[in-house]
């Protein structure tokens, strides 16, 4: 059985949760945006300030750690399209 990193299923993971985050993350902020801008920004960043933590101590894990790559990719990408 081998035991080098799977470079293949790892990166494909890390695709699809960062274009999961990037959608989740789009939409929310979108959705909060038409009720106050204001609102969006701040439920942004206290949503980010809380998970930060838990995800930092999930790249650690080997296998948790591509979807750690993944979104934390993805976060800011959402930022970007809600903002477009």
């Amino acid at each position: 059985m081998p035991t080098g990193t799977p470079w293949f299923t790892g990166v494909a993971v890390s695709i699809f949760a960062a274009m999961l985050s990037t959608a989740a993350v789009s939409a929310f902020s979108q959705g909060l945006a038409h009720v106050n801008v204001f609102l969006a920004v701040v439920v942004n960043v206290i949503a980010v300030a809380g998970l930060a933590p838990t995800v930092w101590r999930w790249r650690a894990v080997p296998i948790w750690r591509w979807v750690v790559y993944g979104a934390v990719a993805g976060i800011p990408l959402g930022w970007v399209a809600a903002l477009a």
